[in-house]
């Protein structure tokens, strides 16, 4: 186990070191890269995708919980009828999900 130890002192006295430290480190940004920054960038691409592609009639999900339905897409909102008469502006960028794609009960 002491040999070990020296030897990897050693190893990192004569410079070697410096090399495996910034291939870790590169190593670590890839793997970062692969399984958070991509996939949240992919998401993101989705939701814009979704919400530049909103329509009239469309049932949806605000972020606060409030289901309903598409009466009027202007470019920054959307009105949204929530019972019979009432409707309500919501921003765009507020809106997260299809309803149509949740399961029925």
């Amino acid at each position: 186990m002491t040999q070990l130890v020296i030897m990897l002192q050693e190893g990192g006295a004569a410079g070697g070191g410096s090399y495996s430290f910034l291939l870790m480190m590169l190593l670590i940004f890839v793997v970062m890269w692969f399984f958070m920054i991509r996939p949240q960038q992919k998401r993101q691409k989705e939701m814009n995708a979704f919400r530049n592609h909103l329509h009239k009639g469309m049932k949806i999900i605000t972020a606060g919980g409030i289901y309903g339905t598409i009466t009027e897409v202007a470019e920054r909102y959307v009105m949204v009828e929530i019972d019979k008469n009432v409707e309500i502006r919501v921003d765009k960028m507020s809106i997260m999900k299809d309803h149509s794609d949740l399961p029925s009960r």
